[in-house]
């Protein structure tokens, strides 16, 4: 009798909490790829350590993501962004979702998940349409091949996009506090 009504009330309140954990652990998991990962096409050779550029190169390689071997100028840019623009986003992102209940994150979070989004945008469209036939670095050839580079980076246009979804749609995020005029 009196249980049945705590089960979703209970769900219902912890929901919130698991995303934001979900949204957290995004984030923190971003900062070493970032770090160790995905800055290197910006690093002069020799600097990385080579275990880890033996891993960048054997996931290229793997997946046939030129992009991160060879990176075309556009793409560069991008890599720059995420250097110093999301790079810093992420342990602040990662804090206020830990911590939750953080009013405040909610415009730096759309224009991060706005940002993010548009960048993988413009990466899908290329690792779909572009002509990699001539590519210095394997590049995806069959469809088969695009679709698996395509699943790598989907993950992070999916989560930008939940996350836009979160901050315009969800009512705690919506509410602004109205400040007190002196």
């Amino acid at each position: 009798g009196q249980r049945g009504g705590a089960g979703p009330a209970r769900a219902m309140a912890a929901a919130p909490a698991v995303a934001g954990a979900a949204l957290a652990l995004y984030f923190i998991s971003h900062i070493p790829i970032t770090a160790l990962i995905d800055l290197q096409p910006l690093l002069p050779a020799g600097i990385a350590p080579r275990a880890l550029t033996d891993l960048l190169q054997q996931y290229a390689t793997s997946f046939r993501d030129p992009l991160m071997l060879q990176p075309p100028e556009w793409f560069k840019a991008f890599i720059y962004c995420e250097a110093f623009l999301q790079l810093p986003f992420f342990p602040i992102a990662a804090y206020a979702f830990l911590k939750g209940g953080c009013r405040w994150i909610r415009t730096p979070a759309i224009i991060y998940s706005t940002h993010v989004a548009t960048t993988l945008f413009a990466i899908l469209a290329h690792i779909l349409f572009h002509d990699f036939s001539k590519a210095e670095h394997a590049g995806p050839q069959t469809l088969r091949e695009r679709l698996a580079l395509l699943s790598i980076y989907l993950p992070y246009l999916l989560i930008p996009l939940l996350l836009l979804f979160t901050m315009l749609c969800n009512p705690h995020y919506k509410h602004v506090e109205k400040r007190k005029r002196k």
